[in-house]
């Protein structure tokens, strides 16, 4: 008995060393590796259906899913990141050399504000607009120099982005083809009831779900329509601020609106009244409704978790793990909570006395 006891302590240990040194060397390409794994689990129904189509030939079947995962996926996010770039150098440019006198745009809403408004602001400090030029000229220096180093560190990291790219591609063909095995692997070796393990493998492909296909899709709906307003509006690097607009769109209380709705407030006290006018009606009547209508679609109204849940666990994972952290952060917090459900409701319960 104390030998089993103790090979079954032996085992544990090889078992928690092998896998923290496994983890250990994916960690370079922990990305890719992520992405792939996102991605298969999305494109899974697709290739489900292609399985049964193409004659059972997985092969073909995984090949297929693939390319159309890299046409509408993978692609155009690369080329819109390439855009992106390019566009926010410019507008850097233009805030540098006074073509964009954004502390200008803020003297000139100041003065266009009654008088108890113009105090008020004074009265929490936020009147002085003299230094303000001076800080935009620095922080616009400041921020074409990131991205001069940022263009320059992506050419010489070309290469390991290519390697990135290239793993990610060949995990989530093998995901593709292998997913139903791998799943059931997975769910053989966690040695917990089968119904908990159903409720976990459950909850992580509907916060995969909610996080990539719809919250995702919901602020890239969101930012494209505000790009668009602003571009029909003439308002400088739109691109720019429909990404911005897509992202803050990711964050529960914050939303697209922290950017078109001063712009619109501008047009209004500048005297520009039609457009003002023109890009709040589509703000709240087409942007603001995009959250309410097309949500509850993709994603479902059971897997919704609190708002401020979402938000300091999406503002979490941004932080710990950059960009890719706006998809592990609320899965991070989504099997939290659903692991202490499982917990508490399988936690004997304790009698009080009469």
């Amino acid at each position: 008995m104390n030998e089993t006891a103790l090979q079954n302590k032996a085992l544990t240990v090889l078992l928690a060393v092998v896998t923290i040194a496994f983890f250990w060397i994916l960690l370079p390409y922990y990305g890719a590796v992520f992405w792939a794994v996102i991605l298969g689990i999305l494109f899974a129904p697709l290739q489900r259906d292609l399985v049964v189509r193409l004659g059972r030939r997985r092969n073909l079947a995984a090949g297929t899913t693939l390319l159309v995962c890299l046409l509408i996926a993978i692609l155009p996010v690369i080329v819109i990141s390439a855009l992106l770039v390019q566009e926010g150098a410019t507008l850097y440019q233009r805030i540098e050399s006074g073509q964009l006198d954004i502390a200008g745009y803020l003297e000139t809403g100041k003065a266009m504000l009654p008088t108890f408004a113009q105090n008020g602001l004074d009265n929490m400090g936020m009147g002085n607009l003299d230094g303000l030029r001076d800080k935009i000229a620095k922080w616009a220096t400041q921020g074409s120099q990131f991205l001069a180093s940022q263009a320059f560190y992506f050419g010489q990291g070309t290469f390991d982005f290519l390697v990135s790219f290239g793993i990610m591609l060949y995990m989530l063909f093998f995901f593709l083809r292998e997913g139903p095995e791998l799943a059931r692997k997975v769910r053989q070796s966690v040695p917990l009831p089968e119904d908990q393990k159903r409720r976990l493998q459950l909850k992580f492909n509907r916060v995969v779900r909610a996080t990539v296909k719809g919250n995702l899709l919901v602020a890239i709906t969101q930012g494209a329509l505000g790009g668009v307003i602003f571009w029909i509006l003439d308002i400088p690097s739109a691109l720019v601020w429909a990404v911005l607009m897509a992202f803050l769109s990711l964050l529960p209380a914050v939303g697209a609106g922290i950017v078109w709705g001063p712009v619109a407030v501008y047009f209004i006290l500048t005297g520009a009244m039609w457009q003002g006018i023109i890009l709040t009606a589509f703000g709240v009547l087409v942007i603001g409704l995009v959250d309410n209508v097309l949500r509850p679609i993709l994603v479902g109204k059971d897997t919704k978790m609190p708002d401020y849940l979402i938000l300091i666990s999406t503002l979490g994972g941004l932080s710990v793990f950059g960009l890719n952290g706006f998809v592990i952060g609320p899965l991070i917090a989504a099997l939290f909570v659903s692991s202490w459900s499982i917990f508490t409701s399988t936690k004997p319960k304790v009698q009080l006395p009469d």
